[in-house]
């Protein structure tokens, strides 16, 4: 029998001469009594074991929720910041010392609710926006048409009576206060359409081939009658590097030049206006020109130079009633240079004169000058051309009527884009000049029906809007170009010219 060793050293030390081992009872206890002792030292092994073993897992099982807690802290710290971050107003709401996260993601949940009103507040806003803008537009471009109709027809009219020669002196200058007038009312109208676009982001820019030298000369010609009047002079000033073509929108470079030379003019008495254009750079791809427009003017005050640049501004209060203005011209101009990459730079003294320069990229052109064009004053004989004119406003009919049959021009007329469409069905025309706002049936429907038979006969636009979208609708419908009204004497016998007597 194998009796445990405790059991067997009790044995021994309470029964040192022997027991009695033929005892079944005694031998039965003792038996069981080792087996019991030999159970519990094995399940204390097992128990120890597995102490031993949830011990360790403990240990690894803290030091994870350690490293859990020292992230949800730091989490916490930054989940804190970003929202005091988003809604600095709301810090002084928020208790930066609540670790609670439940209390933390009430209080960002409250934010991005406050939030998501606040977008819906800005879109609803936005939509508004756009609306009113979208509505501006179309209010500045009817009433562009409202305006520009009636000024075409007063404009167009002072031309004419400009070729009579029984008018007295009382009465050729009665017709130049009418003509300074509604070239101010014009150049009012311009500025004001001009910036609302530059407002809507609507302002594009063309490419075409500019010949630069003969393109300033053109603008000193155009100036140089009301140059005259105040006693002044026009100089230009041309580098002989200048390259005879470059590519860039003529019509802007016109307006900025065209501003600038008659801003000269306006400030500047029985004195110089100098007309500069120099060769900065040249290469392959683009050629960079340098323009000076400079006077001896009144001059701008040292403090006043920045403020002219704003809209509606001008150096002082008088100017406006003296020299009139709108007081957007510089703004514009300041405006169309930043768009193409450039600035407007002034250098100017008081009682001395101003200066105003820029420099302004071009790409290059292949194009070789043939023969310098000029501002025509006087026009050619249109040789019998036949010209279909469609219009429906009789003050506008009249004075284009006029002004064709002053050169000779064979004029019919249709009332609108239907009576045109019978009209070129009959008859052949040399051009056709027709009228976008139409009752009836409309300039770009009439021209869509006249090419579906006639893709040949030159269909210019007669537009009272300077709307770039407008323009864009005419060369997708077939027209081949647009005059914008009011138009004068040399912008109609130009543009018929290039379509016509090439």
């Amino acid at each position: 029998m194998a009796i445990h060793k405790i059991i067997e050293s009790l044995l021994v030390k309470f029964y040192p001469d022997g027991y009695d081992q033929s005892d079944p009872r005694f031998t039965n206890f003792i038996t069981s009594l080792s087996s019991h002792y030999t159970t519990f030292e094995r399940d204390k092994k097992i128990t120890e074991h597995a102490f031993e073993i949830s011990e360790k897992e403990y240990g690894i099982a803290m030091e994870h929720l350690k490293a859990q807690n020292e992230i949800t802290r730091h989490s916490i710290e930054k989940l804190k910041d970003a929202i005091i971050d988003l809604a600095p107003d709301k810090a002084n709401d928020f208790n930066a010392s609540d670790d609670n996260i439940i209390h933390i993601i009430s209080f960002l949940a409250d934010l991005i609710k406050k939030s998501k009103a606040l977008e819906l507040d800005l879109i609803k806003a936005k939509e508004v926006a756009e609306k009113a803008a979208h509505a501006k537009s179309e209010f500045l471009s009817v009433m562009s048409h409202e305006i520009r109709t009636p000024l075409n027809a007063i404009i167009g009219t002072i031309e004419l009576l400009k070729f009579h020669k029984d008018l007295d002196t009382v009465k050729r200058e009665l017709l130049r206060v009418m003509e300074i007038s509604s070239e101010n009312l014009l150049s009012l109208i311009n500025d004001v359409l001009d910036f609302s676009k530059m407002e809507e982001g609507k302002i594009t820019f063309s490419e075409r081939d500019i010949e630069i030298k003969a393109f300033l000369k053109n603008l000193k010609l155009a100036n140089r009658v009301r140059a005259e009047e105040k006693g002044n002079n026009i100089k230009v000033m041309l580098d002989d590097e200048i390259p005879d073509f470059v590519k860039g929108d003529d019509l802007r470079l016109g307006q900025i030049l065209n501003n600038l030379i008659s801003n000269a003019v306006k400030f500047t008495k029985n004195g110089t206006i100098t007309i500069t254009a120099t060769l900065e750079k040249q290469t392959e791809d683009y050629v960079d020109l340098y323009f000076e427009i400079a006077d001896t003017g009144i001059g701008i005050p040292e403090d006043k130079q920045k403020l002219i640049f704003e809209r509606f501004t001008q150096a002082n209060n008088n100017i406006t009633r003296e020299y009139g203005g709108s007081g957007l011209g510089l703004t514009i101009i300041k405006r169309l240079l930043l768009l193409q990459g450039s600035e407007i730079n002034l250098s100017s003294r008081v009682g001395k004169g101003s200066k105003f320069f820029f420099t302004l990229r071009f790409k290059s052109s292949s194009s070789v000058a043939t023969a310098t064009t000029l501002y025509e004053e006087s026009k050619s004989d249109l040789n019998n051309i036949s010209i279909l004119l469609v219009e429906d406003v009789e003050f506008n009919i009249f004075v284009a009527e006029m002004m064709l049959n002053n050169w000779n021009a064979r004029v019919d007329k249709a009332e609108n884009g239907a009576a045109a469409i019978v009209k070129v069905q009959q008859n052949k025309y040399d051009l056709i000049l027709m009228d976008i706002q139409m009752p009836v049936m409309d300039g770009y429907t009439a021209t869509q029906e006249i090419r579906k038979f006639d893709t040949k006969t030159p269909i210019i636009a007669l537009t009272a809007s300077i709307s770039i979208d407008i323009q864009a609708k005419a060369g997708e419908v077939g027209m081949n170009g647009f005059i914008t009204k009011p138009f004068n004497p040399n912008e109609l016998y130009t543009i018929i010219k290039k379509n016509v007597l090439v």
